[in-house]
């Protein structure tokens, strides 16, 4: 449009000058031509009258002018002489300056007598001509000016509609292929009625096509990409294995709402010694010992077509055996025993990990299928070492009664013989600091010496309504070891559970052993954890009121795991906090958990709080921690977990 405007202007412009320069030249041969004339006529009078003298000179002026169209008249003698003049006083029309400026077209003419005594000089008055000359190229002008701008005028509106046209169709095309997938070739009834479109079309479809293509291939490479990012969100970072996620979304996608029959087992494998490696031998070791069982599971279930090995949780572990009835699932769980029972010969470990087992079928709820199988894990756990258990749907009930009464049992004989070792671990002071203690930790047996898996005892123990006891004979083996060993210069931490720090009868029984054990009391430290605090925010302030007026402190362990304020720790005055071991691994690489652990550091520090670290494995960990200002460190690198 614009070229095509400025083509028009062009022309335009060299129509305009073509017409002024024709004017021009046709206005000065009119000139010539009429001056011709009017020099001729002047001629003729002065021929026809020969008896005129110099002193009719006057006479004859007012004549000639009068009678002749002229703008200046001169008479004069035969020497040159003035004898009489006239002129018109107005100013020449601009085509006549024109032509006059460059042709010089209206000039003097001359007429003599013929006796030499006269001559007549003479302008002719030509403004009226070049007016209407002037007028005509107004008109000329005018015309080639509307037959510039009519195209211009005439293409936009076509242009306007024929882009509408072109918008039509491409919006028909994108609606087809929207619609269909596939971009609509010429000879289809969106294009039939108009052989413009078509051509328009068989232009546009190609480019189409391609960019149907580009666009295709983009979105298989998002699909993969987002396939591909899903993968790592779905997978585990140590075992690599799919994470709990992933195991719910395969439940839900090939168990609960699939098409057709669908039947088979579940297996929930408890790798029950994660807790006693960490603490006894690192993190890393306890890395190495989930690597292990997932090994060992993959290397079972690569037998079972279609089988499938998620990690749920730290230790948990859960095997998907589709189409396998209960009688085959017995062959797998005696293999995974035969493996357990390698690992734990060739590692020297107490026990490696339980089995609980069930099946499924089409449309049963996952939160009902996991509590199933996690009755037939109480039940392994009950038995001998790396023990299995099928829970049978005829026989649940009895079967969750007889877990929880083989627990019962033991945990009663436990108590009964008040049979229970002692180990500690310090806490290293960091900086300027000398606050730090050593904490007490429980390690329970079985009848054959067994040691028993301690994160499953406790939370069968609390399950069962027995850590107020559980706790009683701890607190009560602590005190005779440190009376025994004189033990009067150290500070020591013991572990409380939330559910005794709650209990009324615990709280007055444990004020009046610490107020009978003055000495004592001024060096004891009791942990309880954050998320056992929040259980029940007014009994933690008085569980704490109380150790603080019997001369005791109190340290909030695992903290960073909850969403606990400041402002309710500035309520409850904890002397102690002790960050969760997940933000002390890999610190020296994390910058976000350096951040999160200064920053709590800060805060801590300002209302009178000591915070210290668990889990340090490494001297780049405890370097970091140093650096962050934390006032002691626990952990493998520092100690390990030695008896009392």
């Amino acid at each position: 449009m614009k070229r095509f405007t400025l083509l028009q202007f062009s022309l335009w412009l060299l129509a305009l000058c073509a017409g002024i320069i024709a004017n021009v030249m046709v206005f000065h041969s009119y000139s010539v031509e009429k001056q011709e004339h009017m020099q001729v006529s002047l001629q003729r009078y002065l021929d026809s009258h020969p008896q005129i003298t110099v002193t009719d000179a006057p006479a004859m002026a007012e004549q000639l002018f009068a009678t002749m169209n002229l703008k200046n008249l001169w008479l004069r003698d035969a020497e040159g002489e003035v004898l009489a003049n006239k002129t018109h006083r107005q100013n020449s029309a601009l085509l006549s300056q024109v032509a006059q400026s460059q042709f010089n077209s209206v000039r003097s003419q001359y007429a003599v007598s013929s006796n030499g005594e006269l001559r007549i000089e003479f302008i002719a008055d030509l403004d009226d001509v070049a007016k209407t000359f002037e007028v005509g190229l107004l008109y000329f002008v005018l015309v080639i000016s509307l037959l510039a701008l009519l195209p211009i005028a005439s293409l936009k509106t076509a242009f306007v509609g024929y882009r509408r046209h072109v918008a039509d169709m491409i919006s028909a095309i994108i609606d087809q292929f929207v619609s269909n997938g596939v971009v609509p070739d010429t000879s289809s009834r969106a294009f039939s009625d108009d052989s413009q479109k078509q051509r328009l079309a068989s232009q546009i479809s190609p480019a189409l096509n391609r960019l149907s293509t580009y666009l295709g291939s983009q979105l298989d490479n998002i699909a993969s990409s987002a396939v591909e990012i899903k993968k790592e969100a779905y997978k585990d970072v140590v075992t690599e294995l799919g994470n709990r996620n992933m195991f719910v979304e395969y439940y839900e996608r090939h168990i609960e709402h699939v098409q057709g029959d669908c039947f088979g087992c579940i297996a929930l494998v408890r790798g029950t010694e994660l807790q006693h490696i960490n603490q006894r031998s690192g993190y890393q070791q306890g890395d190495e010992y989930i690597r292990s069982i997932a090994e060992m599971l993959s290397a079972v279930v690569g037998s079972y077509r279609g089988s499938s090995v998620f990690r749920l949780n730290s230790s948990d572990f859960a095997v998907v055996l589709p189409n396998i009835p209960l009688k085959e699932a017995e062959r797998f769980a005696n293999n995974v025993q035969s493996k357990l029972n390698q690992y734990q010969k060739i590692h020297d470990l107490t026990s490696v990990a339980y089995t609980g087992i069930v099946s499924y079928e089409q449309n049963k709820p996952l939160g009902e299928l996991l509590a199933n199988v996690d009755v037939a894990m109480n039940i392994a756990q009950s038995k001998q070492n790396n023990a299995w258990h099928i829970q049978r749907q005829e026989d649940m009930s009895a079967s969750s009664n007889q877990g929880s009464q083989n627990w019962r049992k033991m945990i009663n004989d436990l108590l009964d013989k008040q049979s229970v070792t002692l180990v500690i671990q310090a806490i290293m002071p960091l900086g300027k600091s000398n606050n730090a203690y050593s904490e007490i930790q429980a390690r329970f047996r079985d009848e054959e010496e067994h040691i028993l898996p301690t994160s499953s005892f406790m939370a069968m123990a609390d399950q069962l309504g027995k850590s107020v006891e559980l706790d009683q004979m701890i607190i009560e083996h602590a005190f005779r070891a440190m009376k025994s060993k004189n033990l009067n210069a150290q500070y020591f931490g013991l572990n409380v559970s939330a559910a005794s720090a709650h209990d009324d009868k615990f709280v007055i029984w444990l004020e009046r052993r610490l107020m009978k054990e003055g000495e004592l009391a001024a060096r004891l430290i009791f942990e309880i954890s954050e998320l056992g605090l929040q259980q029940n925010i007014g009994a933690s302030k008085r569980f704490i009121t109380m150790l603080h007026r019997a001369g005791a402190r109190i340290t909030v362990e695992k903290f960073g795991v909850g969403l606990t304020s400041f402002k309710f720790f500035r309520e409850l005055k904890p002397d102690f906090i002790k960050m969760d071991a997940s933000y002390t691994r890999g610190l020296e690489d994390d910058k976000n958990n350096q951040y999160f652990m200064r920053l709590m550091v800060d805060l801590a520090h300002r209302i009178g709080v000591k915070v210290f670290a668990e889990g340090v494995e490494s001297q780049e960990e405890k370097h970091i921690i140093e650096q962050l200002c934390l006032d002691g460190a626990q952990g493998y690198y520092i100690e390990k977990p030695r008896e009392l």
